[in-house]
C-alpha cells in the first residue's frame, strides 16, 4: 500500500469511520504520535487517545488535502469538522462546532504508519468552542 492510501485508510476508518481497531493493521505497535499536547507513545495509546476524542466529538469528519511523499516522509493537511457533544477531552461538552486545518508529516515504513507530526488544528478547535479566546480578534 503506497502512502497515500495508507493516510487515506487511516483517517477514513478510524477516525471518519469510528473503527479504531483498524489501528493494528494500519500502525506500527511502536508508533509515536507528536502533537501540541506531547507524545502519545505506542498504538494502544493512540487508540485510547482516538477514542477519547471519538467520545468528545462523535460526528468528527477529517478529509485529506494537499498530500505529497518523498521516501518514508509524507506532508498532508487535514481539514476537520465536528461538534463538541461530549466530555471526552476533559472538560465539559460545549455543543459547539468547528473546522480547522491541521499540517501533518508522517513517516512510514513496511506499509504501516511509524510516527506523526501535528499541531492538529487544536488551538483553532479550541477558540471556536469557546475554551479559548478567539484567535485573530
Amino acid at each position: 500500500m503506497d502512502g497515500k492510501e495508507l493516510v487515506r485508510r487511516i483517517f477514513d476508518e478510524i477516525v471518519n469511520e469510528g473503527r479504531v481497531e483498524a489501528a493494528d493493521e494500519l500502525m506500527a505497535e511502536d508508533f509515536v504520535d507528536h502533537g501540541p499536547l506531547g507524545d502519545v507513545q505506542g498504538r494502544e495509546a493512540f487508540k485510547a487517545t482516538i477514542t477519547a476524542w471519538l467520545s468528545a466529538v462523535p460526528d468528527v469528519h477529517c478529509e485529506v488535502e494537499n498530500f505529497f511523499q518523498e521516501g518514508d516522509l509524507a506532508g498532508w493537511n487535514v481539514r476537520t469538522t465536528g461538534t463538541h457533544t461530549g466530555d471526552g477531552l476533559g472538560f465539559p461538552a460545549t455543543g459547539k462546532a468547528f473546522e480547522t486545518l491541521s499540517a501533518n508529516i508522517g513517516r512510514m515504513h513496511d506499509g504501516q504508519a511509524v510516527e506523526h507530526w501535528s499541531e492538529q488544528g487544536l488551538f483553532a478547535m479550541m477558540a471556536q468552542i469557546g475554551m479559548l479566546p478567539p484567535m485573530g480578534g
